[in-house]
């Protein structure tokens, strides 16, 4: 099991951004959340089976809103199990 913290550059807010990606990792079977930064990025950690997490990450790069996704910045962190489902962070 994997666990990587995400920051994703682009026209990220205001266009669903955080409800898609939402949708794709409840979809995929990952877990974990998403959040719009004051920045203009959006922060994502997501936790599970390192295929489900390159899928989830191929998804949202090839769905409606990944032409808007400019650059995404990847880093690996310890897994901890504590997240149910993905879900969106206010």
């Amino acid at each position: 099991m994997k666990r990587y913290h995400l920051y994703v550059e682009g026209i990220v807010q205001g266009v669903g951004f955080r409800w898609y990606a939402r949708r794709i990792g409840n979809y995929v079977g990952v877990s974990g959340w998403v959040k719009n930064l004051p920045d203009g990025r959006v922060e994502i950690i997501v936790e599970g089976e390192e295929v489900k997490i390159e899928r989830f990450l191929k998804e949202l790069k090839e769905g409606y809103l990944g032409e808007n996704i400019r650059n995404i910045e990847k880093f690996e962190e310890e897994y901890k199990g504590e997240f149910k489902s993905f879900e969106i962070k206010f």
